[in-house]
C-alpha cells in the first residue's frame, strides 16, 4: 500500500448508549470505530462479510483509544478511518472521532490479524484484498 486510505462515516449518538447526565458510555467507542472501520472496508469495494465467505477472519489484536472530551445525547459524529498499512498478515487503522463542532473528541488505533476461518491461524491479505489497495 502506497498511500493511507481514508473514509468517513457518521453515527448518532443514541439515547441509550449515554449515561443520565447524557454523556455517551466510553464503551460504545470500540462499536463507532467498528462501524467506522467496516465502511472503509465497503467503500472500497470489499466487505467483512465478502471476506468471511472467502474464509478469511479479521480479529482485533491490539485496540488503543485516547479519549480528548465527551460526546453527548443526539450528537452527530463523524467517524473519520484511516488504514495506514497492510503488512503480511495485519493491517493497521488509525481514527478519529468528530463532534459537530468539529472537534476530535477521541482518536484510536486498531491492528486486525487475517486469520483463516478454519484453522484459526494468522495467514496473509488475500490478493484481491491487497489489489484493492494497489488500485489507489
Amino acid at each position: 500500500m502506497k498511500d493511507p486510505f481514508t473514509n468517513t462515516t457518521q453515527i448518532r449518538v443514541r439515547y441509550g448508549e449515554t449515561d443520565q447526565m447524557g454523556y455517551c458510555y466510553y464503551g460504545n467507542y470500540a462499536q463507532y470505530f467498528e462501524v467506522g472501520r467496516v465502511e472503509a472496508l465497503r467503500s472500497l469495494g470489499m466487505s467483512y462479510k465478502a471476506l468471511e465467505e472467502q474464509g478469511v477472519m479479521l480479529p482485533v489484536s491490539e485496540f488503543t483509544v485516547k479519549y480528548l472530551a465527551p460526546a453527548f445525547y443526539d450528537d452527530l459524529l463523524t467517524v473519520k478511518t484511516t488504514i495506514t498499512e497492510i503488512k503480511a498478515a495485519r493491517i493497521y487503522f488509525n481514527y478519529e472521532l468528530i463532534n459537530e463542532k468539529g472537534n476530535v473528541i477521541s482518536k484510536a488505533e486498531t491492528t486486525l490479524v487475517f486469520v483463516d476461518k478454519a484453522t484459526m491461524r494468522p495467514r496473509h491479505a488475500p490478493e484481491n484484498f491487497i489489489a484493492l489497495f494497489e488500485q489507489l
